[in-house]
């Protein structure tokens, strides 16, 4: 799995490189590292590529993270209304765009989509119609930014989360929440970029679920050209 959330031990990590320099020489590790950070930046993945693949067959439970906002617009809290947009921080210009171009690649990738969970934000509901324009979304409460939340307040929300990763999904489908970074952190410890689609294969309620990967907004390109060939 690609960008598995979480930290390293530092110093094993040092170690390990190390050995690996002094086993294969500096320029021969030097030059594999450069070649490996420009497959990752050009988005050539061979690993992120199958992973594609097989969601066009289903079963995957997936989380996307609403476009970019205008954060000198910030949400009113504690007096948001969710049926007024100017309460709230807004998607952008942009952020609608690069949805647009998102939910595009998705389909180009011929990965099904059978549920759409959305938060009942603007951002998040303007992101999915966007994105995904054919598609009725279910707008969940339980779904709604939980960032200036007490522990309390988003025990709900994170549980809601959890069972929408975690529910079983038919082969042939998959299922889509469109929400937000804070509520997956408050999850597992994983802040998502927006954009980003987090791939998970759902266990089962009791068993929850397993992370597998990330798909940055700006890799679809790059991920459909290589399907191609």
């Amino acid at each position: 799995a690609l960008d598995r959330p979480g930290t390293k031990n530092l110093s094993s990590v040092a170690e390990t490189s190390a050995a690996r320099y002094l086993a294969e020489g500096w320029l021969r590790r030097g030059a594999r590292n450069l070649w490996l950070l420009a497959r990752y930046l050009a988005g050539a993945d061979p690993v992120r590529l199958a992973i594609v693949r097989q969601l066009a067959s289903g079963g995957y439970a997936l989380y996307l993270r609403h476009g970019p906002t205008n954060n000198a617009i910030p949400d009113r809290t504690p007096r948001v209304d969710l049926q007024d947009c100017s309460t709230q921080r807004p998607l952008t210009v942009e952020g609608r765009q690069l949805m647009a171009r998102v939910g595009d690649a998705i389909r180009k990738a011929n990965i099904p989509i059978s549920e759409l969970h959305v938060s009942p934000m603007c951002r998040a509901r303007e992101s999915a119609e966007a994105a995904f324009p054919a598609i009725t979304a279910l707008t969940d409460p339980r779904l709604i930014y939980l960032g200036n939340f007490t522990d309390a307040e988003k025990a709900p929300i994170v549980a809601r989360t959890r069972q929408l990763l975690s529910m079983p999904v038919p082969s042939g489908s998959n299922r889509l929440v469109l929400a937000h970074a804070p509520n997956l952190m408050d999850l597992m410890g994983y802040f998502p970029k927006e954009g980003t689609l987090v791939v998970f294969r759902p266990l089962g309620e009791a068993a929850g679920f397993e992370y597998i990967a990330s798909i940055p907004a700006a890799q679809w390109g790059e991920l459909l050209r290589q399907g191609q060939k």
